[in-house]
């Protein structure tokens, strides 16, 4: 069956299309063209916004639910949820945890993508942790930090290295560049995070292929003084290597709409991914929530629309959607429209090699969203099927 979407404002990277009808046909997008071609079914945008589904390639949970939470439902629930609001393609994130626990984890989600139990595409696993810096942890939970170990690492690459997309670690640990070799010798993308690197360390595992860094600001090292000599910390590292793309939680809370606008003008759309890195309190109306797995969870409080650790030291993850990144870069950041979109779709495909999703390009997946004015969902299909469960 051809379905045409008519009567929409393309969002295409270089600006909104009007004009053009959008064409999809088994689960792939056939044609986008102003040309009246036969359809069998035909949906109206009403001169709303018709963009690609957004990816979201760091988030922990949502509608009350940890991906860790051990279960198969807690992973179908936060990821609906997600659905709902633009989010076509996920990938569940870990945080630092026991083995026991994380394997727990993947193994829950071998199955969920093995039979296909969401609406949404389940790309695999983002591990965030546990290799990273006690000065920087933030709210992972500390008993878990520690050094790359290849005993424990590389028998977890060889069980489920076809599960895990990328990994987050600080490059300032020690073996960190031969974990990051490792990681690219099982196509697992390497990340920095919850760092407390200088230039040199960051270097390291930048010429060993490292160029992600995560959640850029948050949980990261910044220029210090030694001896009155300047150094260098992962934020200008980030903005240094020309080629490192940086993650950047756009909830409006986590950076100030000032620190997003210096964000694009260091790095440009093409080197900058949204993400939410919400946990499970998104979605729901609770003061008070657990961060990570239940029985290893770190306590949090929710306020001022934002996750915080009880001392309201540090933030405990966003509690926030992909709509609502769009929203913030384009009604407080001041981005085009097609800019925030594109780094939310474009440019997590480009870095993960989805080569089939984040644009709409014949030939791609129909994950397709149409929203209003406010960056509201109206409309959400999974290759070119309308999902059902919305409820928007």
């Amino acid at each position: 069956m051809t379905t045409r979407i008519v009567n929409g404002r393309l969002v295409m990277p270089d600006g909104i299309q009007t004009g053009l009808s959008l064409y999809m046909q088994d689960g792939v997008i056939t044609h986008v063209t102003a040309d009246d071609l036969p359809y069998d079914r035909q949906i109206d945008a009403a001169g709303h916004f018709v963009a690609p589904g957004f990816i979201d390639t760091h988030v922990h949970g949502g509608g009350g639910c940890d991906f860790m939470d051990g279960s198969v439902e807690a992973i179908v629930t936060a990821a609906n949820y997600h659905l709902r609001h633009g989010t076509t393609s996920i990938m569940p994130t870990a945080l630092a945890s026991s083995r026991e626990t994380l394997c727990r984890f993947l193994d829950h989600l071998r199955t969920v993508m093995e039979k296909r139990l969401t609406a949404s595409t389940v790309l695999g696993a983002h591990i965030e942790g546990p290799y990273f810096s006690l000065a920087q942890a933030g709210a992972q939970n500390p008993l878990y930090i520690r050094d790359p170990d290849p005993t424990e690492y590389i028998p977890m690459l060889e069980a489920y290295g076809d599960l895990i997309c990328r990994w987050s670690f600080a490059p300032e640990r020690q073996g960190a560049e031969a974990f990051c070799r490792t990681l690219l010798s099982y196509g697992v993308a390497p990340s920095i995070a919850h760092s407390d690197a200088v230039y040199e360390e960051v270097c390291r595992v930048y010429e060993a292929g490292c160029r992600t860094v995560t959640h850029l600001y948050s949980g990261m090292s910044t220029i210090t003084r030694d001896h009155g000599y300047r150094r260098l910390g992962v934020v200008e590292s980030a903005y240094l290597l020309e080629d490192m793309a940086v993650e950047v939680i756009a909830d409006g809370k986590h950076l100030p709409a000032e620190l997003l606008r210096l964000i694009l003008k260091g790095k440009s759309r093409e080197w900058v991914c949204l993400v939410t890195d919400a946990m499970r309190a998104a979605g729901t109306d609770v003061q008070e929530s657990l961060l990570g797995p239940l029985h290893e969870a770190v306590p949090c409080i929710v306020e001022d629309e934002v996750a915080k650790l009880p001392d309201r030291q540090s933030f405990a993850g966003s509690v926030a959607t992909a709509d609502r990144l769009v929203r913030t870069m384009v009604q407080e950041a001041g981005a085009p429209l097609e800019d925030a979109v594109y780094m939310i779709t474009a440019v997590p495909a480009r870095l993960y090699g989805l080569t089939a999703k984040g644009k709409l390009c014949v030939g791609c997946d129909a994950d397709v969203v149409i929203f209003d004015e406010d960056i509201h969902m109206q409309r959400i299909f999974i290759g070119g099927e309308e999902n059902g469960d919305q409820n928007l």
